[in-house]
């Protein structure tokens, strides 16, 4: 039986779409756009992969370190941005790691911003790992998550990147604790990219997304973000929630 703390230690599907999406600039700074109004330094980023989001939030000068579960991402991170005053470093970090509270209890407290983007999904204990969270944002802090949405668009995609569900407001919002955050924000992110999702992992069974596709709809940016705000982001292949952090009662 596996542990619930296990994981391959070359993600090779992973990696090679981050590296598709990397090159998908406008893409990655609209998403960044997004969770940026929400994001103070000091901050913390759980999954960062190859840096794709990480670089902009250190081009705008925020302090920032960056945590992976493999430490070949954590090597690509320092190595890539070594030098940079704002980088913090990196840390090897699983969410539900059974000895959470005592490897990382230096980290609690001490942020004014968490984010995860794409990570919860790959989490059977999405309760606990937002409860960790909690434990490393400062009083009033943030923690901003964006995950797959909808059970329904669930297909070879997912299952090739290792994703256990995709959720909606309704069941992302439950991860969040009413004696542990307020609730600022409740939203749905990129609503055109369903369609390319539907198309290419559930009819053409795809493993990873078309590199010259991800070109044509970075090219496209622009007019998508213009569908999100007409649409007022009713829906969207990524749902968002963000959290402030409530310090229960003594």
């Amino acid at each position: 039986m596996r542990s619930k703390l296990s994981y391959e230690e070359y993600d090779f599907i992973g990696e090679s779409t981050l590296q598709v999406i990397a090159e998908a600039n406008n893409f990655n700074k609209w998403m960044y756009e997004t969770i940026k109004p929400y994001c103070k330094s000091k901050i913390l980023e759980i999954g960062s992969g190859i840096g794709n989001i990480s670089a902009f939030f250190l081009e705008d000068k925020f302090q920032i370190l960056l945590t992976d579960m493999r430490p070949s991402y954590c090597s690509k991170l320092r190595y890539r941005f070594k030098g940079d005053e704002n980088f913090l470093g990196t840390e090897q970090i699983n969410l539900v790691d059974q000895n959470f509270d005592s490897k990382f209890k230096d980290h609690f407290n001490q942020y004014t911003t968490v984010f995860a983007l794409n990570v919860i999904e790959h989490i059977k204990e999405d309760h606990l790992a937002i409860k960790n969270c909690y434990k490393l944002l400062k009083e009033n802090g943030h923690l901003i998550i964006l995950v797959p949405s909808y059970s329904q668009l669930y297909n070879n995609f997912d299952k090739e990147l290792g994703h256990i569900k995709r959720y909606n407001k309704k069941s992302l919002s439950r991860l969040f604790s009413p004696s542990q955050f307020e609730i600022k924000e409740r939203t749905y992110f990129n609503a055109i990219g369903i369609f390319g999702w539907y198309i290419n992992g559930t009819l053409l069974k795809k493993k990873i997304i078309p590199k010259q596709q991800m070109g044509i709809f970075n090219t496209l940016v622009p007019f998508f973000k213009l569908i999100d705000l007409i649409i007022l982001r009713r829906f969207g292949l990524s749902t968002i929630i963000i959290g402030k952090k409530i310090n229960p009662p003594k």
